[in-house]
């Protein structure tokens, strides 16, 4: 099974659509975000999908997230500030990260075979033991283009490859 993660996509329904692009392309079929969606809106994007998702310090909306989440429908739900998931036998901690200290402890902790943050806006995969700590990258206006992506986790190969979501058109 393929799962896409995406996180920090801030209100930018464009990005998050073209995060969608990909992991149909990609044939995704569960999908992970870690946060700081910001409005009810942007999740429109990820429908015909299984989302999981986190809060973010931007989520202010709560109820209205919720209530776009079950209506996402697909076993798609809002697990508030962590999940704790797992897939294929895979398990994944989920959170924004606010604290770096604190995504790191939970990685070190090796009690997952993923830990998946947002929020510090930087794509990154980092073994730590026996976990793989991953940062999807994010999409807010004043990323690099390095760093607009998303990654697809391969619950098979435990691979982790990233797949950018800038158009061609925005390439200077």
């Amino acid at each position: 099974m393929d799962i896409g993660i995406v996180s920090d996509t801030h209100d930018n329904v464009a990005a998050a659509e073209r995060a969608a692009d990909v992991f149909e392309e990609e044939g995704v079929e569960v999908a992970i975000h870690c946060g700081d969606f910001v409005a009810p809106p942007l999740l429109s994007a990820f429908e015909g999908l299984e989302l999981h998702g986190v809060l973010g310090n931007n989520d202010g909306e709560i109820s209205g997230l919720e209530a776009t989440f079950d209506a996402l429908g697909e076993g798609s739900e809002l697990h508030g500030r962590f999940a704790d998931l797992e897939f294929d036998g895979l398990s994944v901690a989920v959170l924004h990260g606010e604290s770096k200290a604190e995504v790191e402890a939970l990685a070190a902790a090796e009690e997952y075979d993923f830990v998946c943050y947002g929020h510090h806006h930087r794509r990154e995969r980092t073994e730590v033991g026996d976990t793989t700590l991953l940062n999807p990258g994010a999409h807010f206006p004043t990323v690099p283009d390095e760093h607009r992506t998303v990654a697809i986790v391969d619950t098979l190969s435990e691979s982790v490859r990233f797949r950018s979501v800038v158009e061609p058109s925005d390439d200077p």
